[in-house]
């Protein structure tokens, strides 16, 4: 990691303990609800953004919701193609590459160390457990054809004189786990409109033009963060020097701009007004979530 700055971090220190006591936001009638509170995986760390979370985590399924509603998906459905007489084997769960974190490279990369080997790409090991788990599945899912594929979709209403349940097996699993609520939208929608939005905000304005004066001064021209990350000329799987020469000055600018530190609080003041603003229905669709995640366990445990 480089160099961080600790200007600032009594900010985030702040915005840490807020995020870890249950918070009540206050409806259009006066009346106050209980806000989902967001739950880290890890200590939190002024200095790493892995660990910063935002407000909106607490209506997002977390990594261990998400992967109960997934295992619980695949026992139902799986018991299901058993019924006529199909043996189905899904997939498996593609390991994580790149960001531990919704925050992690929310704002951008911030490992040194990394950058100084990997430009903007994930870690070798990561890329290749991954790349490795894809051909995994590949092989081991349905062909898009064929019977299971028909059965496991909805494809046909009927096989071997057996009704086919509507949207197949997949659809009566999420209809048994109310699964669709995991898609939580209206939290998916929050939390991708305030990180665009959060980019107009002067102090962020300010800091991005700080960056880009740092990065121009070492003789990159980019206007935002993140658009040395997209570099196309960084696209391909080689890792060039210019990428990595690239990456580590656009790190160290970062370190002396504080440009994560001040686009993360002003999402998360953005954040904190949205939220009040959709409460009812961000309350809503926890609700949805926390039934389906429970579901799932029951699933999970063999007590369904």
């Amino acid at each position: 990691m480089g160099t961080k700055r600790v200007l600032g971090a009594g900010v985030l220190v702040a915005a840490a303990a807020m995020m870890s006591t249950a918070g009540c936001s206050v409806g259009s009638d006066g009346s106050t609800s209980s806000r989902a509170t967001p739950r880290s995986t890890v200590a939190f760390d002024a200095s790493d953004p892995a660990t910063w979370v935002l407000p909106i985590e607490g209506y997002l399924p977390s990594d261990n919701e998400r992967k109960q509603i997934s295992q619980a998906r695949k026992i139902l459905a799986a018991d299901c193609m058993k019924k006529y007489g199909l043996s189905w084997q899904p997939a498996p769960d593609l390991p994580r590459l790149g960001p531990k974190t919704l925050v992690d490279w929310r704002y951008g990369i911030h490992d040194m160390a990394l950058a100084r080997e990997r430009g903007y790409k994930p870690a070798a090991a990561e890329q290749e457990a991954y790349d490795r788990a894809v051909e995994v599945g590949a092989v081991g899912d349905t062909s898009g054809t064929g019977p299971e594929t028909e059965v496991l979709e909805g494809g046909v209403e009927q096989i071997g004189g057996k009704t086919v349940p509507k949207g197949g097996c997949l659809g009566e699993t999420d209809r048994k786990l109310s699964a669709g609520a995991g898609g939580t939208p209206v939290a998916q929608k929050l939390s991708t409109g305030t990180f665009v939005e959060s980019q107009q905000n002067p102090a962020v304005v300010k800091a991005f033009k700080a960056w880009s004066d740092c990065m121009r001064a070492g003789g990159f021209t980019y206007d935002r963060p993140l658009d040395a990350s997209d570099d196309q000329r960084f696209a391909s799987q080689e890792v060039t020097p210019l990428e990595i020469k690239t990456a580590t000055a656009d790190i160290s600018c970062r370190d002396r701009t504080d440009v994560a530190r001040i686009w993360y609080g002003a999402e998360t003041a953005l954040q904190e007004k949205q939220i009040d603003s959709r409460a009812e229905l961000l309350d809503r669709e926890r609700r949805d979530l926390d039934s389906a995640v429970k579901k799932a366990a029951s699933v999970v445990e063999g007590t369904r």
